[in-house]
């Protein structure tokens, strides 16, 4: 008789590969070429983008000539990033399997350049990390992230905030990810991961979620899709507390709409900047 093998389940690839988050990022295209825009990014480079999704900012910066590596731990990403490269005919665009803790099978100094928005914020051991994106980058290259800050009163900090309170308490040891969005907590991991604390730069940053129906249409799309936001409905309705839930985010939602005929709500982000001497 054949033992029995079970895997053990990183609970982040199951979180990520829950939803579908090309539905979350179908609402962020605009934001992330933006985003893109202001890096330098040249056809000479060789760029990482860590967490990448289905490529809200590997695509654009492809598409600027930039050899591009998209990394994601959820497998469902990785395939549809796949996908956009070959039906946009990038060539210079790969998406692969890793997980930003250990970015097994990529060398040392290979990269000019480190995007990680709203992606290895997620990845649990934060100093390891901090620690593998700088060994793949490049002497005088640089690490980007754009990281959710705790507390902010924009839209992404405070639906992780409503959601938290639907949801049981993390296990013991957990670091929330909003860690990232704390400039002393983002400086000490990288110096910990030898950059000097002057060669990181922080700005606030704004990130804007669009859609063309009411509010209500982009709560749907996160409540549907967003692996946090159905966890959180998941519990609530466990609990019995699912129509609370909803009209606490629609409440939100409604509140943070800056579009007039069309749905545009911003979210206040940390823009990190370190550079690896």
């Amino acid at each position: 008789m054949s033992d029995l093998v079970i895997e053990k389940v990183n609970p982040n690839k199951a979180l990520w590969e829950k939803g579908d988050f090309t539905r979350i990022a179908d609402t962020m295209r605009q934001s992330g070429e933006e985003l893109v825009s202001t890096l330098g990014i040249t056809p000479s480079m060789n760029v990482l983008d860590l967490g990448c999704g289905d490529g809200t900012t590997a695509l654009p910066a492809a598409k600027i000539g930039a050899t591009v590596t998209g990394v994601d731990i959820a497998a469902n990403l990785v395939a549809a990033g796949n996908r956009r490269a070959s039906a946009a005919g990038l060539t210079n665009l790969h998406f692969r399997e890793g997980d930003a803790s250990n970015l097994e099978g990529i060398d040392s100094d290979k990269y000019d350049l480190v995007v990680s928005v709203f992606g290895a914020m997620f990845a649990p051991r934060p100093f390891d990390v901090a620690s593998e994106m700088v060994r793949v980058t490049k002497p005088g290259g640089r690490i980007v992230m754009g990281n959710w800050i705790p507390g902010d009163p924009t839209l992404v900090a405070q639906i992780l905030k409503i959601s938290a309170a639907y949801t049981p308490p993390p296990p013991e040891g957990f670091v929330s990810p909003m860690t990232w969005g704390d400039e002393d907590k983002v400086r000490e991991r990288f110096e910990a991961a030898g950059i000097a604390p002057e060669n990181v730069r922080f700005e606030r940053a704004t990130w804007y979620f669009r859609v063309p129906g009411q509010p209500a249409e982009l709560l749907a799309i996160f409540r549907n899709f967003y692996g946090p936001t159905m966890n959180a409905f998941e519990a609530a309705a466990k609990a019995g507390k699912s129509e609370q839930l909803e009209r606490e985010l629609i409440d939100l939602f409604v509140a943070q709409n800056k579009g007039v005929e069309r749905t545009r709500n911003p979210a206040t982000f940390l823009k990190v900047t370190a550079t690896k001497s």
